[in-house]
């Protein structure tokens, strides 16, 4: 069951909103709205990455933007047993680099220590990681 939840705005702020929500590709202000709200939630909760408690396990897609000749390295960063890894997909991007997407799992030290030794490696342009949205029950 829904319910209706209002708050008050200025004019400049709202037609702001409604900009924003239109640019962004939402059919509506109200799921534009709810999805913000517990975006920003999460965010508050548990924090980015870089500050979550280093036990903290979590789930997510690592993305790593790289130039050809590493993929033996990236392999070997893949297979170091730190996280684990549950799908991969390699793909060439037209600028002569390649993207690694990675559904991960881990702990979050041992996702921020990939994470640096993915950015120090040579070749490796951009290192980013999503964690997925806390769910208190299953996907479907």
């Amino acid at each position: 069951m829904s319910r209706v939840v209002s708050f008050s705005v200025d004019n400049k702020f709202a037609d702001e909103l409604e900009n924003l929500v239109e640019t962004s590709g939402y059919g509506n202000r109200s799921r534009f709205l709810r999805d913000a709200s517990l975006h920003f939630a999460e965010e508050l909760q548990r924090g980015g990455l870089d500050s979550m408690d280093e036990g903290t396990n979590v789930e997510g897609i690592l993305v790593v933007f790289f130039q050809h000749g590493i993929e033996q390295k990236l392999h070997d960063i893949r297979h170091s047993g730190l996280i684990r890894i549950t799908s991969y997909n390699h793909s060439s991007i037209f600028n002569n680099s390649c993207v690694d997407t990675m559904q991960a799992f881990g702990t979050a030290e041992n996702l921020r220590t990939v994470m640096k030794q993915l950015q120090a490696t040579q070749d490796v342009d951009r290192v980013t990681f999503v964690a997925a949205p806390l769910r208190d029950h299953g996907c479907c």
